[in-house]
């Protein structure tokens, strides 16, 4: 099993599904799979949207045909900050009622196992030699090296720094590589030099600026999207 994805084959990185499984599988039709692709999904897969089982069950499954990585979301946390601290308040309260309903579950503590494995198993971040993905970001004041040497894993997760209108405006990114990101919803993809931003809100569809799931293909930067299905 792959470690790192190819940068030789195809790169499809996906934005924030939170639950919208109809639209997750429209999107997936729009890109049009191909056996070489490498899908990378961004986090975030549960919480606010009514479909977080189906959308984990179907990411288990295209896993077992495709050449899949996922990364950790700030929500995926959440609920495994959950399960160790029994603590509800900051997952409840952030969209993991929805989560609750699409398992049929009172408290959270009886999902699959395999779903909770899969949560457990997705990774902070992916680097390749030209690209650094992750849920969150990255400082945008350091070095790639320098983030990964001064911040904990997670904490790529929750990142939003990058994403000032300050940083956007200046384009001031000390990376080295480009990263590509979701988690901080913006009417469209931000697409710079060195960084790639494809959260579109999808779950916010009653927000006529948000509504869309994102994919970016790469190297070539091109972008594909659907609108809330769900």
């Amino acid at each position: 099993m792959q470690s790192i994805p190819s940068e030789n084959n195809r790169i499809i990185a996906i934005g924030d599904i939170h639950g919208c499984h109809r639209s997750l599988l429209n999107l997936l039709d729009t890109v049009g799979l191909q056996s070489s692709d490498q899908l990378v999904f961004l986090g975030d897969y549960i919480d606010r949207g009514p479909g977080s089982k189906e959308v984990i069950e179907t990411l288990i499954e295209l896993h077992r045909c495709h050449t899949c990585f996922f990364l950790m979301g700030n929500h995926e946390l959440m609920y495994l900050d959950y399960l160790d601290t029994r603590d509800p308040v900051s997952w409840f309260y952030n969209g993991g009622q929805a989560t609750l309903f699409s398992y049929g579950s009172d408290d959270g503590l009886d999902f699959p196992e395999e779903h909770v494995d899969f949560m457990r198993n997705c990774r902070p971040f992916l680097e390749t030699e030209n690209y650094f993905f992750a849920h969150g970001g990255l400082d945008p004041e350091l070095s790639v090296a320098d983030n990964l040497k001064y911040y904990k894993p997670e904490e790529f997760c929750w990142q939003r720094v990058h994403m000032r209108t300050s940083f956007l405006e200046s384009r001031s990114y000390r990376w080295e590589k480009t990263l590509v990101c979701a988690h901080t919803p913006v009417p469209k993809p931000v697409m710079l030099d060195r960084l790639i931003a494809i959260d579109t809100g999808c779950v916010y569809n009653e927000n006529p600026l948000l509504g869309k799931l994102t994919a970016v293909l790469l190297p070539e930067r091109k972008i594909m999207q659907t609108d809330n299905i769900d």
